[in-house]
């Protein structure tokens, strides 16, 4: 028989969670109060959790927690003693983002299964495999892959899979957003998004405007309730309900009806499956935006995805969510149970407790207190079954209790209610182990190494630059200081010629160390791209010395080079960059694995900069600051060009738009046809150069410029220390994010 494809609901609060719970939900996923990405939820106290746990086990299903967010050093301190009590009852999986908190829970929670949030940006086999090397059992993986790309990961991988079905859409590859963390300080990595994608933009070409203010980056909510069957046929373990922030009534009324149809679907086979077009008009009267599309598992963009007009949500039918309420936000079902109990002189007190259930052969005996002879008033038969069928908040209800009396016995009312207490929850705990499966052990392992504090002595940073254009790297070069370039990807293949000409030369001349920077998102449909780049580089031989790496599809691409093509790669270095979060000195540690280096996000101000470079130099690696760029607020896969009715389907050169916000500020979209991503940067350049105090006090071993839309003066002033702009940001160096 094929393995079931589990139903998983979210949980934003216990209503929530009892609501999915009685419509049907396989599993549900739920924050407690702290460490998840959606910290504005009601969210879970301790005892809650562990309340949800007991029910969801004793129903035979399951919860999975969210502590998918980055996490500050003192933060990640705290987390062994939040999770403990939660894996003590049985806590079945846990969902992650941070490279930091992986590692973590890995090596302290050896036995608690660990899925890979969509946060992770997971694009393609590779990256899902190197995951799953390191511990991961279950993939979540980027929201824009097609259904043939989810395929492959299964296929390739054998790793669980889990993907969202319904519910709300993120514009940006999620995990790759800085755009409400910059603007407003709100970081959606910190599960603190204020949606500014939510808000009216129009769109320029250059001059040119060419939509009026509408909602370019406001996507429509997915709805695959028709499209199911393709889904379940792709092997897919996990169906994804979004809507931890959303209210209770939605949580169970999505969960029933897609409960209903892959009930149907496992009956009737796909032959059979028919929608009912009752139950799509009630999914669009459950808090969902007006339109609703299948997501990217068919497309791989396009203006039909969008809600231009409309991206608020237009209210639910409150006869409906009370119909909802009536039949699922309240405890669940009791199960039925027997009781028989034996009460004789001289003998403990027995009751055994049964399942009434002609599927269920549960069953528990307990012995309580001896009884003794009485001198009054004897026990009877009505006496003792009041007590023991008073189950209370329990999860059992009496149907039958059978009562055996040998001789005048007499134990006090309190033995007769412990014995009940007992026997109960002994019972309860028998049907959760019985229901139970893959249940993760108990045992934590303690910290078992210390670091040690090096004093070490600190070198002046080395200057690096990237670089996008053959203007910026001629600029470079001709600058004379700079210790490391990286070259994007697209210009080398673009330009191969003028840029080895330019990279030989100063190689030579120079010693300069040359890097190559691969795209921001890669994919299956860059299976071309790539064979491209590597017979590029195979050619041009040790020219250049390693990668800046942007995602984890690339990290494993590269690594499988190295290790088939050690002639040529083997002395590779790998870079990740910024993307590539290192919030903590655990994530430091999960990537020394394969590196020598971090780069410390945009995210973190000085003096959690200055600890986690202190925290690298202690692993023996170096830490790299970037001083100037603009920010990649968004990285997307669907396009401007497209959503204004210009896209020509040909992969030209890169075209750059704009968006113009409420306020008249201006953002750079550059549009890269060789991969299909846009790259939403901000409004002005962020730059260190009026931050020394901060900028020193990192500790940095090298400070890197990122060039990007500058003219080749602009990038000449810039590292001359002659700052071309008059506006400009600091970033998150000196006030952070929460």
């Amino acid at each position: 028989m094929a393995k079931r494809t589990e139903l998983l609901a979210p949980a934003g609060s216990y209503d929530a969670f009892l609501g999915a719970l009685n419509a049907g939900a396989d599993a549900v996923y739920l924050g407690g109060e702290r460490f998840g990405a959606r910290a504005y939820a009601d969210n879970f106290d301790a005892d809650q959790v562990v309340r949800a746990l007991h029910i969801a086990h004793f129903y035979g299903k399951k919860i999975y927690l969210t502590v998918n967010t980055l996490l500050k050093e003192r933060e990640l301190a705290e987390l062994s003693d939040y999770l403990a009590p939660f894996c003590e009852a049985g806590l079945d999986g846990v969902i992650v983002q941070d490279f930091g908190v992986f590692c973590h829970i890995r090596d302290r929670f050896p036995n608690l299964p660990l899925h890979v949030s969509t946060q992770m940006s997971v694009t393609g086999a590779r990256g899902a495999a190197f995951l799953k090397d390191q511990g991961a059992c279950r993939i979540v993986p980027a929201r824009e892959l097609s259904l043939e790309e989810v395929r492959k990961i299964k296929d390739e991988t054998g790793v669980e899979v889990e993907c969202f079905i319904h519910g709300a859409m993120c514009y940006c590859y999620s995990g790759q957003c800085l755009f409400s963390s910059i603007l407003g300080g709100r970081s959606g990595n910190r599960g603190r998004c204020a949606q500014p994608c939510r808000l009216p933009y129009e769109i320029y070409d250059g001059e040119k405007r060419l939509s009026g203010s509408h909602y370019p980056l406001s996507l429509k909510d997915m709805c695959t309730l028709e499209y199911l069957p393709r889904l379940l046929e792709a092997g897919i373990d996990s169906f994804k309900i979004e809507g931890r922030m959303k209210r209770p009534e939605y949580a169970a009324g999505v969960t029933a009806i897609y409960r209903k149809y892959i009930d149907l679907y496992e009956r009737e086979g796909a032959a059979g499956y028919q929608v009912d077009p009752a139950d799509l008009d009630r999914l669009r009267r459950l808090y969902i935006r007006s339109e609703i599309q299948t997501g990217y598992y068919e497309r791989h963009n396009g203006k039909e995805m969008i809600t231009l007009d409309a991206p608020g949500y237009s209210g639910s039918d409150e006869a409906f969510l009370t119909q909802i309420r009536e039949n699922y936000l309240r405890e669940p079902e009791k199960m039925p149970v027997r009781m028989e109990a034996v009460v004789k002189v001289g003998e403990p007190l027995g009751l055994r407790i049964t399942a009434d259930l002609e599927y269920d052969q549960t069953s528990v005996e307990v012995l309580g207190e001896v009884v003794q002879q009485a001198k009054n008033a004897p026990l009877t038969e009505e006496t003792v079954r009041k007590q023991l069928e008073k189950t209370g908040e329990s999860l059992v209800h009496v149907t039958a209790c059978e009562i055996s009396l040998e001789g005048e016995g007499f134990v006090p009312v309190k033995a007769l209610n412990e014995l009940r207490r007992a026997a109960v929850s002994a019972f309860e705990r028998a049907a959760a182990a019985e229901r139970k499966i893959d249940r993760p052990s108990q045992s934590i392992l303690s910290e078992v190494q210390d670091r040690e504090k090096q004093e070490i002595q600190i070198e002046p940073p080395a200057m690096d630059c990237l670089v996008s254009t053959l203007g910026q790297l001629r600029s470079v070069i001709e600058w004379g200081r700079c210790r490391r370039i990286y070259v994007e990807s697209d210009l080398l293949l673009a330009q191969k010629d003028r840029v080895l000409q330019f990279l030989g030369r100063e190689a030579l001349e120079n010693g300069r160390e040359c890097y190559l920077a691969l795209p921001y998102v890669l994919r299956e449909q860059d299976e071309a791209w790539s064979e491209c780049l590597l017979a590029c580089l195979l050619e041009t031989g040790m020219l250049f010395s390693g990668f800046l790496v942007r995602n984890l599809e690339e990290l494993g691409m590269v690594r499988s080079w190295m290790r088939e093509r050690t002639d040529v790669f083997g002395g590779y270095a790998l870079i990740p960059d910024a993307g590539l979060y290192c919030f903590n000195s655990e994530a430091a540690g999960f990537l020394s694995e394969f590196t020598g280096e971090i780069t410390i996000p945009y995210e973190l101000n000085a003096k959690e900069a200055a600890h986690l470079t202190r925290a690298a130099r202690g692993r023996g690696m170096s830490a790299n600051l970037i001083v100037y760029s603009r920010i990649p607020m968004m990285v997307t896969a669907n396009c401007l060009c497209k959503t204004a009715d210009l896209c020509q389907g040909a992969r030209q050169k890169e075209q750059r738009f704009f968006l113009k916000d409420r306020y008249g500020a201006t953002f750079p979209v550059v549009i890269n046809c060789d991969h299909c991503y846009n790259v939403l940067y901000n409004s002005v350049p962020y730059s260190l150069h009026g931050a020394k105090k901060e900028r020193d006090r990192i500790g940095a071993a090298a400070f890197r410029y990122d060039f990007t839309m500058e003219t080749d003066e602009e990038c000449r002033q810039i590292l001359e220390g002659d700052f071309p702009f008059t506006e400009y940001t600091a970033g998150h160096c000196k006030r952070g994010v929460d």
